[in-house]
């Protein structure tokens, strides 16, 4: 099965998730949740990042971390492979303990963070564990340290949660209001919809569609995403939608290049020749579909983008100066 794509960055903010193999319960007691995060605590201080939010349950984790050095790759391996190593000295068993290799989501801050960290902390009351009158005694998550400051670790960074639930304060009054909130949020559906609770575990990416065009535009793992070419593999919904973001910066470039703007797309006939030399550039540099380019450029029914493009291509239109600075222009 292909691999999940990894996105690093400096300063990058994830929700990183991870199961038991077979969704087996993996955290039993208090001692396998205590070695949990201890060895997530020195992951933390090792790799130097800082943890927003954390909630470790049964038989899965939520982590919210920040990577300053852009290392989330490096610290997983370590902090999986050293929790595995533990576990299996310390109870004496053998075997695969996590589903797989871990899934996580790149966040935007500004609009996804607070409403993440508000999810993360439900995650034992949507659970039947307890409700958010006894949230602060489910000990394994960072919502217990908001009323334990003086145990909190340096790189445990609260601020967010507070800020984000109405610009509270980290006092006795300020952690008394986040427990009204999430009580609120908890029974709250459409305040739960609006925060976007529904898509914290899904696809590749938490953000808007701009956020998830930077993303792509600034590479993966330091190397550029250039021309519809993913440097490693996604699978599924996630693969449609990061072809999708590319093939749509190719054709913005395009258009600009062209000079012609979104209106004209809908007002210009589907055979104009400035429409067949994108859709021609489209073809020869991404791998975006007949039928996508089609409905982007207008076009009608995709066959007749490949009828159009062969005839461009017979001509001779590609060796044009014009068609050429176009190729360049979308893959710059």
């Amino acid at each position: 099965m292909p691999r999940s794509l990894r996105l690093e960055r400096k300063d990058g903010v994830y929700h990183i998730i991870n199961r038991g193999n077979y969704r087996q319960d993996l955290f039993v007691d208090a001692g396998t949740h205590q070695a949990f995060e201890t060895c997530l605590f020195e992951a933390c201080e090792k790799c130097s990042w800082v943890l927003e939010g954390f909630c470790v349950m049964t038989n899965h984790f939520h982590l919210v971390v920040r990577t300053p050095t852009g290392n989330l790759i490096y610290g997983m391996k370590w902090l999986q492979s050293t929790f595995a190593n533990r576990y299996h000295r310390f109870r004496k068993v053998t075997g695969k303990l996590f589903q797989g290799r871990y899934k996580s989501l790149i966040v935007e801050e500004s609009t996804y963070l607070g409403g993440l960290l508000h999810y993360v902390h439900l995650n034992p009351v949507r659970a039947g564990i307890c409700l958010v009158a006894e949230l602060k005694d489910y000990r394994w998550s960072s919502y217990w340290y908001l009323d334990q400051p003086r145990r909190r670790p340096s790189f445990l960074n609260l601020k967010n949660t507070l800020e984000s639930a109405g610009g509270l304060k980290d006092t006795p009054r300020g952690r008394r209001s986040y427990a009204d909130y999430l009580t609120w949020l908890s029974t709250d559906d459409a305040a739960q919809k609006e925060l976007a609770f529904g898509k914290m575990t899904r696809g590749w990416a938490l953000g808007t569609a701009e956020f998830k065009q930077r993303v792509l535009k600034g590479g993966v793992a330091g190397r550029e995403s250039a021309g519809g070419d993913i440097p490693e593999h996604f699978e599924g919904r996630d693969l449609q939608e990061v072809n999708e973001l590319i093939w749509r910066r190719c054709l913005e470039r395009a258009l600009s290049r062209m000079g012609k703007s979104g209106s004209e797309i809908m007002d210009s006939p589907k055979s104009v020749e400035w429409k067949i030399m994108i859709a021609a550039a489209l073809r020869r540099r991404t791998s975006a579909t007949n039928v996508w380019i089609a409905r982007e450029l207008n076009m009608g029914v995709a066959q007749s983008v490949s009828l159009h493009v062969g005839r461009f291509r017979a001509a001779g239109g590609e060796s044009k100066n014009v068609f050429q600075e176009l190729i360049q222009r979308i893959t710059e």
